[in-house]
């Protein structure tokens, strides 16, 4: 009986002292990681403002895949949410406030336990990746959440290494999502034709893609300062394009609603007379504009139709980079003409 007292009186030390620790322990935590993503700042972003997106690159319920996540109507932007419940209870996300492309504040709520604060800032590199930085907060910290962070280790051991994760899978899901392209073989079409300004220059194949990103802004500057109104996106006229020979003659192009009379010496005016075409459409990054070009000329074959000698050949840019910076939504159209 007495050693028995002498248990439940070590017992009680320990208690005691278990929470003096406990309660001297900070009333805040917070835990921050950060990335480089090899993605423009708007992709991240549009993908991290929407919660639909986020179970493919969540690393707790890549850790346990048993959780059960709940999506509302309403997942997109400032006001959206979801919600996840696992074994140790209930938890909800919500934005609260964004910057366009530049930051997301978010609050976590879980169990009964006070919200935190968690935050996205997204940094542009130079290089068109993304330093992006993910922050959760919390504050005034109840003692049972404080034992909680203690028996489990702490909050930076709790959350850091899944940040971690996320970031890591967050990068390889968007990598997987930019490469995303179809193509598509229209079939047989009118171009319509048209005036047009354009530069023409002769290169290597290997420069071709370093002078075509030169030239094409030069014709459309050209077209802005001269108050030229465009009547279409740009687009590539090939005249010449010899493998063997490794040699590209190519002029990049602004399609104009009427002649223009131009006073620079190398940007002239040209007129396309309306062709027979077969048509291509290339949804996705340029990179696979040669397999794009390969389809057309396999439907030719394949159609017993026949390519006009030194006919229009033309690529026609749907989409601007700039204003869409994830290579799968660029939209290009090839154009043959066919006898």
């Amino acid at each position: 009986m007495k050693a028995l007292k002498y248990v439940l009186l070590l017992l009680l030390i320990v208690i005691i002292g278990f929470s003096i620790y406990i309660a001297v322990q900070p009333n805040s935590f917070e835990v921050t990681r950060t990335k480089t993503i090899n993605a423009p700042q708007s992709v991240v972003y549009n993908n991290v403002i929407d919660f639909k997106n986020w179970e493919a690159w969540n690393s707790w319920k890549d850790e346990k895949p048993e959780t059960i996540i709940t999506l509302p109507e309403k997942t997109l932007g400032i006001g959206g949410f979801y919600t996840w419940e696992d074994e140790d209870g209930v938890g909800t996300m919500k934005t609260i406030d964004t910057r366009e492309n530049s930051s997301i504040s978010q609050e976590m709520q879980f169990g009964d336990f006070p919200p935190s604060d968690v935050t996205w800032d997204l940094k542009a590199n130079t290089d068109g990746s993304t330093e992006v930085t993910w922050n959760i907060k919390g504050e005034n910290l109840p003692f049972i959440f404080k034992a909680f962070s203690v028996v489990m280790g702490g909050m930076e051991k709790q959350i850091g290494p899944h940040f971690e994760r996320g970031l890591t899978m967050l990068d390889s899901v968007l990598q997987e999502e930019m490469k995303l392209y179809s193509i598509n073989v229209d079939g047989i079409t009118q171009h319509s034709g048209g005036y047009y300004l354009y530069k023409t220059a002769s290169c290597k194949l290997s420069e071709f893609e370093k002078n075509m990103k030169q030239m094409l802004p030069e014709v459309g500057a050209y077209a802005i300062s001269h108050n030229v109104t465009m009547a279409g996106p740009p687009f590539i006229l090939y005249l010449k394009w010899d493998e063997e020979n490794d040699a590209a003659i190519f002029s990049t192009c602004v399609p104009t609603n009427s002649k223009i009379i131009s006073d620079q010496s190398d940007i002239l005016t040209g007129k396309l007379e309306s062709f027979r075409a077969v048509k291509t459409v290339l949804k996705g990054d340029y990179i696979n504009l040669k397999e794009a070009w390969e389809a057309s000329m396999k439907y030719i074959a394949d159609n017993n139709l026949e390519i006009i000698e030194n006919g229009s050949m033309l690529e026609t840019y749907l989409t601007d980079p700039v204003s869409h910076p994830n290579p799968a939504n660029w939209v290009t159209e090839i154009y043959v003409a066919i006898k």
